[in-house]
């Protein structure tokens, strides 16, 4: 019999001052225990649950804030209407500083891992390891996938393709994403099945959700034709943290030989390419994104920061 999922995390709204205003984000944590902190950054359409496995598997070695980016999940739309990477990088900033837990372990996936290394190369004091699970860093020959996102960005274009997928069930709309983002889809319990198929119907009634997933597809986009000390790139040659970057073979959204010039880019990394995976390792295999991950986090744990 297979076994049942564990309960999605709980969570709160947590008020953070970001530069010179506010921003609400909902924040799912697991319980306090372990002397060291981790924080854990989503996707494109995704939300704190992503990482809901790998926070259990991680939950005895480190305490794990998982937090919906401004316009996903639980959090409310931005004020400004900032759904850049560099806009999320601050609201990761403000997090980690309103955990005043010192250096924590950073997650970050596709999104979230292009997120995760503006952090890590403008804010070193923060960070003091970094995973990234198939980081969307800029492609010049993007995959299938990105090039959907590319079109969804377009003005007026992504939004009326959102508003005309509202017709089509939520099951229907499910099961195509999910079958970009995993290598198999049988790995998929079916009550998570259920719990994504629930969230997206309660996403559709939220006025901006179309606008968040559009402008957030716009932002990943804007970083491919970014130039200078600002590109993606260029950044992840400013990280110090220890760095796991990991990708699946059979991942139709990010170009698994990107891990190549990762290996090249960042000073100190570990490549980690898993042969039977999609674009979601932490959420289709987190028993073994545990392991890689519990491996980093036992290395550096005691390191002092910048060494």
């Amino acid at each position: 019999m297979v076994a049942e999922p564990i309960p999605s995390w709980p969570g709160e709204l947590i008020d953070l001052r970001v530069d010179q205003g506010k921003q609400r984000v909902y924040v799912r944590s697991t319980p306090r225990g372990p002397a060291e902190t981790a924080v854990y950054v989503h996707g494109l359409a995704g939300s704190a649950t992503n990482w809901t496995d790998l926070m259990g598997e991680l939950s005895d070695v480190v305490v794990g804030h998982a937090v919906d980016l401004p316009g996903s999940g639980y959090s409310p739309e931005p004020a400004d209407g900032d759904y850049s990477v560099a806009a999320h990088a601050r609201t990761v900033v403000a997090l980690v500083e309103h955990l005043s837990a010192g250096p924590v372990h950073l997650f970050g996936n596709s999104l979230g891992g292009a997120v995760s290394v503006r952090v890590a190369a403008t804010r070193p004091d923060l960070v003091r390891s970094l995973m990234l699970v198939s980081p969307a860093l800029p492609d010049l020959l993007p995959r299938y996938g990105p090039t959907r996102v590319a079109l969804s960005a377009l003005p007026g274009f992504g939004r009326w393709v959102a508003d005309r997928l509202r017709i089509v069930p939520a099951e229907r709309r499910l099961n195509a994403t999910l079958g970009l983002c995993y290598a198999d889809l049988a790995r998929i319990h079916p009550r998570r099945l259920a719990e994504a198929a629930e969230e997206l119907r309660r996403r559709d009634g939220l006025p901006y959700s179309t606008g968040a997933l559009v402008n957030s597809a716009r932002g990943i986009v804007c970083e491919y034709f970014r130039r200078g000390e600002d590109n993606l790139w260029s950044q992840a040659a400013l990280v110090t943290a220890p760095t796991l970057v990991i990708h699946g073979r059979r991942d139709r959204l990010v170009d698994p030989r990107m891990a190549f010039r990762a290996g090249r880019a960042f000073r100190h990394v570990r490549l980690i390419l898993m042969p039977d995976v999609g674009h979601v390792a932490q959420m289709e295999v987190p028993e073994r994104v545990a392991r890689e991950a519990r491996r980093l986090i036992g290395e550096t744990a005691l390191i002092p920061i910048g060494e």
